[in-house]
């Protein structure tokens, strides 16, 4: 499998980098059948796998310690902070608190003594940046994380928390992890050319959108009783992403449809054509996989050398422009300043 350099750190990971959100009560709860999925990515090339406090509660991290108890060096181990891991006020978010407390657990469920990648999942704009990038810098010192990178953080933050790590002789962010896709492009507006411009590693989620670049939804038909869309109203979470009667989501069925036209045009499923797309973009350095099964994980894989020609990429600019992005509720994050509460009041 192709690697690629992670930004300026000289770290070489695979361009396919094994998400494990699905693993545990989130999505595969055969925590056996977890463990061999990861040996196989691992086998057919990968070394990059990322993970969160957040995922099944902890139980995501767990279930990569399990398989790593034997291969731990064979991988860059990724994970993340900031989701809500309780019903206390202080159990998430960014502060040094949080992290210090947080890093620990991860690093016991995880079973190993440092963390290759420690990403922030999310902004919070209750705690000053310098305060967290100060919490990231002494754990670096320590010899408990190697790097530190941030997740779905607009090119603003990402610029400042740059400004901060310089004036401040702190670490800096090294990576960046956006949604990005055929259907969520925002990023080449910004996040991309900052990351470019920063030297900075991009490692880019759901890249099949949550299987609607899969091919799993259809026009007239109902979603498949495995899927993540019939999960996800199960959990009450993300429900909307998938709720036909939003204009957003019929545009996507009818998008869908085109795209699989050129995908069928070029040779290619369109899953493939989706993970392909990502990849082309000389921005990213790494499209996380998040498969839930042995089948679907052995799919992503025979595609993993599928590269697109300028003829298929240029049809796919005419069916989703580049920067665009088609349903506003996969950007990532919303900033608080966004709710309708907020809007046009004072702070």
């Amino acid at each position: 499998m192709e690697q690629r350099t992670l930004g300026r750190t000289g770290v070489q990971v695979s361009v396919y980098c094994l998400g494990t959100m699905m693993f545990g009560s989130w999505g595969n709860s055969d925590a056996d059948e977890c463990v061999k999925m990861i040996y196989r990515a691992m086998d057919a090339g990968i070394n990059f796998i990322d993970t969160a406090d957040v995922y099944s509660k902890g139980e995501s991290e767990e279930i990569v310690g399990k398989a790593l108890s034997v291969r731990r060096g064979q991988v860059v181990l990724a994970t993340k902070v900031n989701g809500r891991m309780g019903d206390g006020p202080n159990q998430g978010g960014n502060s040094r608190l949080w992290i210090m407390r947080e890093v620990e657990r991860s690093l016991r469920r995880l079973g190993t003594d440092y963390l290759d990648l420690y990403q922030i999942h999310r902004p919070d704009p209750a705690v000053d940046l310098e305060e967290t990038i100060g919490a990231l810098t002494d754990l670096v010192r320590q010899g408990k994380v190697r790097y530190a990178g941030c997740s779905a953080h607009p090119a603003w933050q990402i610029v400042e928390s740059h400004w901060i790590s310089e004036r401040r002789g702190l670490e800096r962010f090294v990576t960046e992890q956006p949604p990005y896709s055929i259907f969520v492009r925002g990023i080449e507006r910004d996040v991309l050319p900052v990351a470019g411009r920063l030297g900075m590693g991009v490692l880019v989620y759901s890249p099949l959108n949550g299987g609607w670049l899969a091919g799993k939804y259809r026009k007239g038909e109902d979603d498949p009783s495995d899927s993540r869309a019939v999960r996800m109203r199960e959990r009450g979470r993300f429900r909307e992403r998938y709720d036909r009667e939003r204009e957003p989501v019929r545009r996507k069925l009818e998008l869908v449809e085109r795209l699989e036209e050129i995908a069928a045009g070029a040779g290619l499923a369109l899953s493939r054509m989706a993970m392909a797309f990502v990849l082309a973009h000389p921005g990213v350095t790494s499209a996380i996989i998040g498969p839930r099964t042995p089948a679907q994980l052995e799919d992503l894989l025979e595609g993993a050398d599928t590269r697109l020609d300028e003829a298929t990429l240029d049809a796919i600019d005419e069916v989703v422009a580049p920067g665009s992005v088609v349903d506003d509720s996969d950007r990532g994050w919303d900033p608080p300043w966004m709710e309708p509460s907020a809007r046009r009041r004072s702070p």
